[in-house]
């Protein structure tokens, strides 16, 4: 039986803490709460670090949070040593706030890469200091200097970043929004969250259930460490934080 958590963070990325009552606690010792701001790992963004604090005070380590059944099921995942809390009992939610905007500026990053690059996207993976994104693209001898100096006239412009959701049917009708060429978002819940970059979308929409930053201007200086040829026609480019070196 999957639990159905709410995903706070889906509506409010910028929420650092808040309360959540635990409705199951699993073989593995993961904690399942019927709401939570810990962004569980999906779609190359590492899942939520922190803590739940107890009643008397005492604290819970999460160390990890994944889906368990379905995407709507969300597990915190304590430490060897934690102490389970009690069905029904309500905690106090503590995300690590310094990682998680970390984490919303490069995912933000990633997003506006895809813009500069638009073509089909093989793979993906977001992290505090570098994240990687790949393309299935030809070798078109496009340089990691033009392509920071691009992304950086995207930060500098601050654009806002907002969510909408759109049907199944809309999705479907709109297949040009997915940019990965192999994973489609989940189908069959008749909702789609696409994440907005611009005013009317004029940037960018697509389908992403991760965590973002409301305004290009928070992603800071960004740029292309490398650019990798990983096959014939796939390329991965490194997105590092900092001011491109001279």
């Amino acid at each position: 039986m999957a639990f159905f958590t709410e995903a706070v963070f889906r509506e409010d990325a910028y929420r650092k803490a808040d309360d959540g009552r635990v409705v199951a606690v699993n073989d593995r010792g993961g904690i399942i709460l019927d709401r939570t701001i810990f962004y569980a790992t999906s779609g190359g963004q590492p899942g939520d670090t922190g803590f739940l604090e107890r009643a008397d005070g005492s604290q819970i380590g999460v160390e990890a949070t994944i889906t368990g059944e379905n995407k709507d099921e969300i597990i915190h995942l304590p430490g060897a040593d934690a102490t389970a809390p009690e069905l029904g009992e309500t905690l106090r939610l503590a995300i690590d706030w310094p990682r998680r905007l970390k984490l919303m500026r490069m995912h933000t990053a990633c997003h506006l890469l895809t813009v500069i690059c638009p073509y089909p996207i093989t793979g993906a993976a977001v992290g505090e200091e570098e994240s990687r994104v790949d393309f299935d693209m030809p070798d078109s001898g496009v340089t990691k200097e033009e392509v920071s100096a691009r992304l950086m006239e995207l930060v500098k412009a601050d654009h806002p970043l907002f969510t909408r959701w759109i049907t199944d049917e809309e999705l479907a009708a709109n297949p040009g929004l997915v940019k990965s060429k192999n994973v489609r978002p989940p189908a069959g819940t008749g909702r789609i969250r696409l994440v907005c970059i611009g005013e009317g979308e004029a940037i960018d929409s697509q389908p992403c259930g991760g965590t973002h930053v409301a305004g290009t201007g928070e992603v800071g200086d960004i740029h292309i460490g490398k650019i990798e040829k990983k096959g014939r026609e796939n390329r991965r480019f490194r997105i590092r934080f900092g001011p491109a070196p001279t």
